[in-house]
Formats: C-alpha cells, sequence, structure tokens
C-alpha cells in the first residue's frame, strides 16, 4: 500500500499519476478546474498528503476517507475522546502532555498502558503496573509525543485486527505489544457477530470508508484499542483487489451524485496522490471495473 493498488488500477486500464508532496511541487491553482471524481489519502500521520487531500475537499472534490473522519482518528486523544462520547467501549483513558505528569493518575486507575498519540505501528507502547514502576520508566518519545494512558483491562494476550472496506469485515490475529510471552501466528481469523458490528459501527461514527480497528477481547466483550485509517489489510484474502475495487466503486458513486455528463469516448481513470508519489489515469472505453469518468486520489505510505 499504495503502490500495489496503483499498479493494480493500471492493469485494470487506468492511468496513474504518482505525485511526491514532500519533493514535488503541486499547483493548487487549477486545483478546482482539473474534474477529479475523488481523492484518497494514504499518508503518514503528519505527513503533507492530508493537506492536499483537504484542499480537494475544500474546492469540491469527493475524498476517500473524509477529511473529518481522517483528522478524527489520526490523533488518539481525539479518536478516543469521540469514541467515549459516542459510547464506544475504549479504556478510561488520560491525556498526558509528558510522562513527568503521569504520577498525578490515582493509583486505582493502574495498571496502565502508555502510548504517544500520534503513535504508529506498536511503538513506544508501555505497561506500568503501579506508580512505582514511574521510577524506571524510560519513553524515548518524552520529548517528542503527547500520550494517552490508559487503563489496562485483563484480555486473551493477543490484539485482533479488524480490517473494513464498506459493509465487509475481516478479522487478523497479531501478538500484542504488552504480551510478547505469548507465541501468535499473524493470520486470518473467523470473527463473531460482535466483532462485525463492532467494526461497522465504528465506521458509522467516525464517517470512514476504508479503514481498520485493534481490539482485545475481554470478560466484559471486545475493547477497541486503536482506530486507523487506510491500514495496511495484510493477511487480508486477495485484499490488493478488494481495495482496489472499493476505490473505484466509492469515487464512481461520488461522480453520479455529482451528476456530471458521462462520455463513452472520453476519458476514464483513477488519480492517486501520495507521499511517495501520485497517480492519473485515463481510458478511451469503459471497461468492466471502469465505471466512472475520472476519479483521483491523495495518499502516501501508512504507519499503521
Amino acid at each position: 500500500m499504495p503502490m500495489v493498488i496503483a499498479d493494480q488500477l493500471l492493469r485494470w486500464g487506468h492511468e496513474v499519476d504518482l505525485l511526491e508532496p514532500d519533493t514535488t511541487i503541486t499547483c493548487l491553482s487549477d486545483l478546482a478546474l482539473q474534474n477529479y471524481d475523488a481523492y484518497v489519502l494514504k499518508t503518514v500521520s503528519e505527513g503533507p498528503g492530508l493537506s492536499l487531500l483537504e484542499a480537494a475537499e475544500a474546492v469540491g472534490i469527493p475524498t476517500i476517507n473524509s477529511s473529518r473522519s481522517i483528522r478524527l482518528v489520526r490523533d488518539k486523544a481525539v479518536a478516543t475522546a469521540f469514541a467515549q462520547s459516542q459510547g464506544l467501549p475504549v479504556p478510561f483513558t488520560y491525556f498526558v502532555a509528558h510522562p513527568h505528569l503521569l504520577g498525578q493518575i490515582p493509583e486505582q486507575d493502574y495498571p496502565l498502558v502508555v502510548k504517544p498519540t500520534n503513535g504508529s505501528s506498536c511503538r513506544g507502547i508501555y505497561r506500568v503496573d503501579s506508580p512505582a514502576d514511574l521510577a524506571t520508566l524510560e519513553m524515548a518519545e518524552a520529548n517528542d509525543s503527547f500520550f494517552l494512558a490508559q487503563h489496562y483491562i485483563e484480555n486473551t494476550g493477543f490484539d485482533i485486527k479488524l480490517y473494513v472496506t464498506g459493509a465487509e469485515v475481516y478479522g487478523v490475529a497479531k501478538r500484542s505489544p504488552l504480551h510478547p510471552e505469548v507465541e501468535v501466528n499473524k493470520r486470518l481469523i473467523p470473527i463473531s457477530e460482535e466483532l462485525r458490528k463492532l467494526a461497522l459501527r465504528v465506521g458509522k461514527i467516525f464517517g470512514l470508508d476504508i479503514y481498520g480497528l485493534d481490539v482485545v477481547e475481554t470478560l466484559h466483550g471486545p475493547v477497541v484499542v486503536d482506530i486507523n485509517d487506510f491500514p495496511s489489510f495484510g493477511h487480508v484474502p486477495h485484499a490488493v483487489s478488494l481495495v482496489s475495487a472499493y476505490v473505484l466503486q466509492l469515487a464512481s458513486r461520488a461522480d453520479s451524485l455529482r451528476l456530471r455528463p458521462f462520455s463513452p469516448g472520453g476519458s476514464h481513470g483513477l488519480a492517486v496522490r501520495t507521499m511517495e508519489c501520485g497517480v492519473w489515469t485515463r481510458r478511451q472505453a469503459p471497461g468492466p471495473h471502469t465505471t466512472l469518468n475520472r476519479a483521483s486520489a491523495a495518499g502516501a505510505n501508512e504507519r499503521a
């Protein structure tokens, strides 16, 4: 992701222009005239891709996911507060600007899981069992991040990653960063109806189309510990085709809502903007996977 998506779209007859916002300028003066059907963001948390996505959205171009949805999940403090307000099962959480403030958390709220609000790839996650452990806690991210301190809830010892495109939900078991002693063969697993409903509820509440969430199973049911937009879809069967087809479906739907004339002899395609590259695609006649006039996407490599 996202290069394999671009490759798949090329094989389906699309022409893809890859942009590098970190190394290539982007003209904003004619953005509204480019006639794209949609932008799809696939970028690192603090990357410039989100600015380009919001610029496209501001001039009336549909985006996948929406900038509001992405903003809601990119900052874990915002995501946790919003999830809590909507009744989603999330751990009891404190916002901590610097690790030295952890000493203010009441002892009854221990053990804690401490992680950066902008963290990714399960990095920088610490378990603190008691206030006494704070004396020896060393956090490499102490001066670079804000933090969440969440009450640790006893669980099965492994995480479940739920990947979602629309109404399709897939579950993958993976090792927990808090339980390295538990051997887990990262693999696709069947999911319960409860997990499926939870995943779809998260998407509806946050307004996400393509997303993932990390869940732990507890005695009181599943608890959501992380949400991210456009994840890797690792170990999901036919993930590249699945995600690519859904991007086209969303772009086609957005195109139909804009009521623009469809010209069978005109150009067809999808454009992808990423932290690495961006893609503009054309096709002279509609094929089985080409049901839109033009689509564009903005994105980048993700550190989920």
